[in-house]
């Protein structure tokens, strides 16, 4: 029998991950949004608007987690681009909000705190959030693969003071796991680094992400690995998606969530006693509850932060300490997150 030889027909026959063929399904159109949910026709105009400024993208496994013709379904407002995005949001706001421009180290490595650097190894994500903080970002400018991380992994060598490597972006894991893995192999090769984190929206919003492959170069190197998820809202954490978390939790691999503070997803008590009971009963530890990031265009999400310390205060009264979220800003030149304390 003839084999095939050629590299690039071999590729082309070689079958897609499950979670990458979710990515190329994902859904781009707002038309295609306002009609598989059922939505008022009056959404649309606005949504091709402000999808013009920053484009719409919805895993389909998170469009199923929506409810059908409720514009005001909480999983679905994180996405939907609105008319108010074109609002002049007032003094504040940016489309830099924490100065990572005055941040950088090295193309695509980022330096605000001790002891830590953040590498954004993806330019892009498996999901627009409208509220992002880095929806300006200029992600022409990310390098990509291993050759274009050279720099960034030469100023990770020179510093003996950092200790923990924060992948980031975009979203990291829509790499392939094997180029992550090579990275990972890169990071470890550098005496001082002892953690690599993670931060991650996708096994959330594609839990098909989590793969045998994904697992084994998180674990399979001497760095202690720590993966942070982001869900706002216990719709977010079906069946599904839970097992995907736990499928992390049971190879030893630390998992935190962090959460952003929106008004309509998830500023009242009920919300977020939910979202932290879920996290928690799934082996994932509520880690940070974000106040906004005063990002242009994401102005109609914010929540005042008195509101968002009595929230915290009485997230307090109803759960243990491990299960309670840290309600922190970021301010540029701080020398860590600034806790806002309970009410």
């Amino acid at each position: 029998m003839e084999v095939n030889t050629d590299p690039e027909a071999v590729k082309r026959a070689t079958p897609q991950p499950a979670w990458r063929a979710s990515l190329a399904r994902a859904i781009r159109d707002p038309e295609e949004l306002v009609r598989a949910l059922g939505l008022p026709d009056e959404l649309l105009e606005p949504a091709r608007r402000t999808a013009a400024l920053f484009p719409l993208l919805v895993p389909r496994e998170l469009l199923a987690r929506m409810r059908r013709g409720d514009p005001a379904d909480p999983i679905l407002r994180q996405v939907l681009p609105l008319g108010e995005e074109e609002e002049d949001p007032g003094a504040g706001y940016s489309t830099d909000p924490v100065g990572e421009s005055r941040a950088v180290q090295a193309p695509g490595l980022l330096r605000k705190y001790a002891g830590r650097a953040l590498l954004l190894a993806a330019p892009a994500c498996a999901v627009h959030c409208r509220y992002c903080f880095r929806r300006h970002h200029p992600y022409e400018d990310v390098p990509r693969g291993l050759e274009a991380w050279e720099p960034a992994l030469d100023h990770l060598r020179s510093d003996p003071t950092l200790d923990e490597v924060i992948l980031s972006g975009g979203d990291p894991l829509v790499l392939p796991d094997e180029l992550l893995g090579r990275l990972a192999e890169r990071l470890a090769g550098i005496p001082h680094l002892t953690r690599l984190r993670v931060h991650t929206r996708l096994p959330v919003v594609i839990p098909s992400r989590v793969t045998e492959a994904l697992l084994s170069w998180l674990t399979g190197t001497r760095l202690t690995p720590v993966v942070v998820v982001h869900a706002n809202h216990p719709n977010e954490l079906d069946d599904v998606c839970r097992a995907a978390l736990r499928r992390l939790v049971d190879r030893g691999i630390t998992v935190l969530n962090q959460s952003v503070l929106l008004r309509g997803v998830n500023d009242d008590l009920e919300t977020l006693l939910a979202l932290c009971r879920a996290l928690v009963e799934t082996g994932v530890l509520p880690y940070y509850l974000h106040a906004l990031d005063p990002v242009q265009g994401a102005a109609h999400f914010a929540v005042p932060d008195e509101q968002g310390r009595a929230l915290v205060a009485g997230l307090r009264e109803h759960l243990p300490g491990y299960a309670v979220p840290r309600f922190v800003r970021e301010i540029e030149g701080a020398a860590s997150k600034v806790e806002l304390p309970p009410a």
